[in-house]
Order: structure tokens, then C-alpha cells, then sequence
């Protein structure tokens, strides 16, 4: 099937897997692309021992970096590609060493260049630990064919 046939959620897989394909970041840290549909994306990540701060919980950046990884593959679901313009997020629990942690983002917004994402990230036990809103501004070119195409 070519680029130009996908639509709907092959759309958004395809444009998820290609740019998880070419992120290096997402990749080292094993983040797992789990999903992907029009707007929004699920994530997963398992807490290793050299994501743990001095508190002896995880840094806070990398919950951070699971919701914006989860954040940019919601963003640009439709091959449209979208870079962060502003995010933010709210610690809400302690995340430890072993805890594997999903993220899903859900578009809540997406007009002219653009978009407002809400991340939410909870622990494997379901508990909620941290909420994350991103807003996206769209560029030039498709995900599929790359930027500036």
C-alpha cells in the first residue's frame, strides 16, 4: 500500500513507526511505541536503574521524555509534522526503580497550524503519575516524505 492510500489509523502507525525509526532518543531509553490512531498515541517504558535520581525515584525527566516522545507521535499522526511549541507537566506521584509506566496522549485541539495534546502517564499499577500538556505548531512537509518535502 502506498503512502498516498493510508488513511485513518494505518496513517497514524505508519507516521508513528517512521518517526520512531529515526528517534534516537525514545530508541536508547526504551520507550515502546505501543499505539498509534489520528491525535493520539500510547507509549510504554520500564524504569531502569540509570533513570533513578538521588531520591531513589525516577528523574523526572524521564517521565517528561515518555509523555513528549508519546506527545510528537500523537502530534504528527496524520503526516503532517508538528514540533513542540510549549509543554508542561504535573508530577503527581513518586515513580520507582522496576515501574513500567504508560503514556497516552489524546489530542484535544488541532486548528490551522496548531494543536493542543494531553498526556496522561500512569504506573502499571494505574495509578496516575503525572499529567502533560504539549502544544504543537504544524511545518512544512509530511512525516512520510520527511521535513521540507
Amino acid at each position: 500500500m502506498s503512502v498516498e492510500e493510508l488513511t485513518g489509523d494505518a496513517l497514524a502507525r505508519a507516521c508513528a513507526e517512521a518517526m520512531y525509526a529515526r528517534d534516537r532518543a525514545s530508541q536508547t531509553l526504551g520507550i515502546v511505541l505501543e499505539d498509534a490512531w489520528p491525535g493520539g498515541a500510547r507509549c510504554t517504558l520500564r524504569i531502569a536503574e540509570t533513570m533513578v535520581n538521588g531520591h531513589a525515584i525516577a528523574h523526572g525527566g524521564i517521565t517528561f521524555t515518555l509523555a513528549d516522545s508519546t506527545f510528537a507521535f500523537a502530534c504528527n499522526s496524520r503526516n503532517e509534522p508538528n514540533v513542540a511549541l510549549q509543554c508542561s507537566i504535573s508530577y503527581v506521584s513518586a515513580v520507582h526503580l522496576g515501574d513500567v509506566l504508560t503514556a497516552q496522549a489524546e489530542e484535544r485541539s488541532s486548528k490551522g497550524r496548531t494543536g493542543v495534546y494531553d498526556i496522561t502517564v500512569t504506573r502499571n499499577d494505574g495509578e496516575l503519575v503525572a499529567i502533560f500538556r504539549g502544544v504543537c505548531y504544524r511545518i512544512k512537509g509530511t512525516v512520510l516524505g520527511g521535513a521540507g518535502t
